[in-house]
């Protein structure tokens, strides 16, 4: 993904959990071993039963107390109330979201007023190139349906 091209470019040694393997992974591990092992975790999964709430106080107790979890994913990935904990308690040391599990968040969200907690609101998707992506799909889009070729059709 981008996020690990980036990362690699900071000097940051990638590892990646995933379900659905694909063979251009490099260093492929299971969950335990991504929150174990890892300085930063970065969240970028779809929300299924599977996934909701992976990322709770078993998953937290596996990590660092100096790691830092990032989800700009889907808010209910995160039990919030257990981030909370392990945030307030020291046992990690930081929670960047930019999406939460109920939109828009509410005021009694367990994780406002936490301990080194960053909430943005919802806007992740906003920079430049991601506009400039989306409307390029949009216009890929156009010009395949104008074809007769359409594409993403839905039915």
């Amino acid at each position: 993904s981008r996020v690990a091209r980036i990362a690699e470019a900071y000097g940051m040694k990638v590892i990646v959990c995933t379900r659905t393997p694909k063979t251009e992974i490099k260093n492929p591990v299971d969950i335990s071993t991504l929150f174990n092992e890892s300085d930063f975790i970065s969240l970028h999964a779809p929300l299924t039963e599977k996934t909701k709430n992976v990322v709770n106080k078993t998953t937290l107790s596996l990590m660092k107390k100096t790691a830092f979890l990032i989800n700009t994913a889907r808010g209910p990935l995160v039990n919030e109330k257990d981030v909370r904990e392990f945030l307030d308690s020291g046992k990690i040391a930081g929670y960047a979201a930019d999406v939460v599990s109920e939109e828009p968040m509410k005021n009694d969200n367990p994780l406002l007023g936490a301990k080194n907690c960053i909430i943005t609101p919802h806007i992740a998707w906003a920079a430049t190139e991601t506009r400039q992506r989306l409307l390029n799909i949009v216009i890929e889009n156009l010009k395949c349906f104008v074809s007769g070729k359409p594409q993403n059709v839905v039915s």
